[in-house]
């Protein structure tokens, strides 16, 4: 989605590498940095100067990008190659449904990849499946589940029914989800006699 036209690999395009970091709150990865035509040699001397610094393995950051939120996320988004999608307890709360407060970052990357020897960033939680292009959403530079996919993932994760109610409920008012997909809910969740989609008394 972000990549940089062959031509540019022969020669440093900061005005590409610029426009790929811009997309990504500022970060950008090694291999990205290759496609606008800097060598490991050339980074190394970026590195050295101060213009870039290095977040985590092959991922880094234009010293003098402005700040922005969620830049935690999009450096998780390119180690998981952009392949990663932000889910459940995460997707949750980057949609406003619940009161929901996680303490781990969810994010769901391709069946295929448990099979990779991967080593997780801290305080990651990796859910292995397989996301459709209309189950995702884009949220900042980076991959979220949609509503109806993260309430049917959390669900099915035995997320705290309590929350559950407050998301389903929230998310039928605002229109994020149908009254079928919220019937559809209730027969998934419901486990104590009231329908997720029911307002709390």
């Amino acid at each position: 989605m972000y990549g940089i036209a062959s031509h540019h690999e022969s020669s440093p395009d900061w005005g590409a590498l610029y426009g790929v970091a811009q997309a990504q709150s500022g970060y950008f990865t090694t291999e990205q940095a290759a496609a606008a035509g800097y060598s490991p040699q050339l980074l190394a001397k970026y590195l050295h100067s101060g213009r870039v610094v290095r977040v985590r393995r092959g991922v880094y950051r234009l010293v003098y990008f402005p700040a922005s939120e969620h830049e935690d996320l999009v450096v998780l988004w390119l180690w998981a190659e952009q392949a990663g999608v932000f889910s459940h307890e995460t997707a949750l709360a980057l949609h406003d449904l619940s009161d929901v407060l996680p303490s781990k970052v969810h994010m769901t990357v391709p069946a295929s990849w448990q099979r990779r020897r991967l080593r997780i960033p801290t305080g990651v939680i990796l859910h292995y499946a397989e996301i459709s292009n209309d189950e995702r959403t884009g949220f900042y530079a980076v991959a979220v589940t949609t509503p109806g996919r993260t309430l049917r993932d959390c669900i099915e994760a035995n997320v705290s029914p309590k929350l559950m109610r407050q998301a389903v409920f929230q998310a039928r008012r605002r229109g994020l989800i149908s009254e079928q997909d919220g019937a559809a809910l209730d027969g998934r969740g419901c486990r104590d006699g009231q329908p997720l989609s029911q307002p709390l008394p």
